[in-house]
């Protein structure tokens, strides 16, 4: 591999878990919410969350752009700050955390909803604290589906293009993720060897995390048969 595609490799690496770092705490409140909430308006939220699925990526990083553009009402604050998102590294990271957080919320949700709420009341009655009984009983229960989802959070994450490339640009060495290296490479005449090479790394990066994502997802199933 060339120095270029490392480069495009590493950054989509560092792209890819910061999106993940920084959905992880809002995808499992989020999940947990949705799950055990009382509230009417949980579909209503739902929906709003699973909308990045199925409007095209385009679309989405044209909306983060009028957002987070340094004309943007957004982007205008945080530029007076010295915080650059559209065509930084940054807005990569921003666009992959948007289209891969619906993914990290749908899995961390059916583990919340497959918890044993009886665990947590029985922690409630012995002094524990609704904060407490949350960490302590309910989390544990749900961590192997919460894994699941961050896991194919971070898979979507790598593998965005659509958002990416309206939000942050494809300059190489500053904002060329794998993808965009890929697309790059084969607009060129020579250029099939090396997008063959970023091909298989997707494919293997893919094939991984969703086999640990079902091997995760799918004990509790089983030890729920076994019972």
């Amino acid at each position: 591999m060339s120095a270029a595609e490392w480069q495009a490799l590493a950054l989509s690496l560092k792209v890819s878990m910061s999106a993940t770092l920084f959905s992880l705490p809002f995808g499992i409140l989020l999940a947990a919410w949705l799950a055990l909430g009382k509230s009417r308006l949980r579909w209503l939220v739902d929906a709003l969350v699973q909308v990045p699925l199925v409007l095209p990526p385009l679309v989405t990083g044209y909306l983060l752009l009028m957002l987070f553009g340094r004309r943007g009402p957004l982007g205008g604050m945080l530029s007076a700050l010295g915080i650059e998102i559209a065509f930084d590294w940054k807005g990569a990271a921003l666009a992959a955390a948007i289209v891969s957080f619906p993914l990290l919320v749908r899995a961390a949700r059916a583990g919340f909803e497959a918890t044993d709420p009886r665990l947590a009341e029985a922690a409630r009655t012995l002094g524990a604290g609704p904060r407490d009984a949350f960490f302590t009983v309910t989390f544990p229960q749900a961590r192997r589906s919460v894994l699941a989802g961050v896991l194919l959070a971070f898979t979507r994450g790598f593998g965005e293009f659509g958002a990416t490339i309206v939000l942050a640009s494809n300059i190489p060495g500053k904002t060329q993720t794998v993808p965009l290296a890929i697309f790059n490479q084969i607009q060129g005449a020579d250029g099939e060897d090396a997008a063959l090479r970023l091909v298989i790394i997707c494919v293997l990066v893919s094939f991984v995390a969703m086999i640990a994502a079902r091997l995760l997802d799918g004990r509790p199933a089983r030890k729920d048969a076994d019972a």
